[in-house]
């Protein structure tokens, strides 16, 4: 315990919160669900605390193997910790429609799925409207949700998050003349302290959400070996999808407001007085 004390205050609360212990909680699961229960004794709690308990044991002990089995154990908890950065950079980058040429192909049937299902959120009110005159209360509830997340253009983009980053560059565009990709090296230097600090606070939400949603696969990847961890890995994936949708509407809100503002700013700062 006072080593995890001691490692909180050293390493940054970002990595310990998001990396190092989520990776400690998903070694153990595999370990113990994995490893010692399996699809046989899947719900054998005195057997996993058994084996827990012995392997406690082991460890604290002098011997060879309580150090090996410490080492391996600190191994795959920091190995896990760095890999899933990486991991969730790729589902960022699949979640902003930014996918490489090999899954260009799935990419266009999912984007022409997204547009044979997309309905204007005009049509979507008026028919919750009817839904509701007729007493069909469940389902006009079910077509406001929808409507609220309708899109007012169809998608262009395989992911919800690609179409709105880049609903955000046309807003952009249309109130600056700026493109956001090109600008923002350029605006990140020039930004105030406190605009600077919510950006980054904002992209940190996105980038969490996009972690969560690579534990959440990994977690359902457990479920060959002990099936709870899929469901447990299924919940995971449906509260860190919804998270990720909170992070992009406020990545797209900052972004808009930050460049509108440091475009009146530069705009007012460069005029000439009468």
């Amino acid at each position: 315990m006072g080593l995890l004390v001691e490692l909180q205050k050293r390493i940054p609360d970002r990595w310990f919160l998001r990396r190092l212990l989520p990776a400690g909680l998903f070694v153990a699961l595999a370990l113990v669900g994995g490893g010692q229960l399996g699809q046989r004794h899947w719900n054998d709690l005195g057997l996993a605390r058994e084996r827990i308990a012995a392997a406690l044991r082991l460890s604290r002990g002098t011997t060879a193997d309580g150090a090996a089995v410490l080492v391996l154990v600190a191994v795959a908890v920091v190995a896990a910790a760095f890999a899933v950065p990486f991991a969730a950079g790729a589902i960022g980058a699949l979640a902003s429609g930014s996918w490489p040429w090999w899954l260009a192909p799935l990419g266009r049937r999912l984007t022409a799925r997204r547009v044979r299902r997309w309905a204007p959120p005009g049509d979507i009110a008026r028919e919750a409207v009817r839904a509701r005159a007729a007493g069909r209360e469940l389902r006009a509830d079910r077509l406001d949700a929808r409507r609220a997340r309708s899109a007012p253009v169809a998608p262009c983009c395989p992911t919800w998050s690609g179409d709105r980053f880049r609903a955000t560059e046309a807003e952009v565009r249309t109130r600056t003349g700026l493109d956001v990709a090109d600008a923002w090296t350029g605006l990140l230097l020039t930004l105030p302290d406190t605009s600077r600090t919510t950006l980054s606070e904002a992209r940190e939400g996105y980038d969490a959400a996009c972690e969560g949603l690579a534990w959440s696969i990994a977690v359902t990847f457990l479920g060959v070996w002990w099936w709870p961890a899929a469901l447990l890995g299924v919940v995971l994936w449906l509260a860190f999808r919804q998270a990720l949708r909170r992070a992009v509407e406020g990545l797209c809100r900052t972004t808009a407001v930050v460049f509108a503002l440091q475009h009146d700013l530069q705009h007012d700062d460069g005029a000439v007085p009468p």
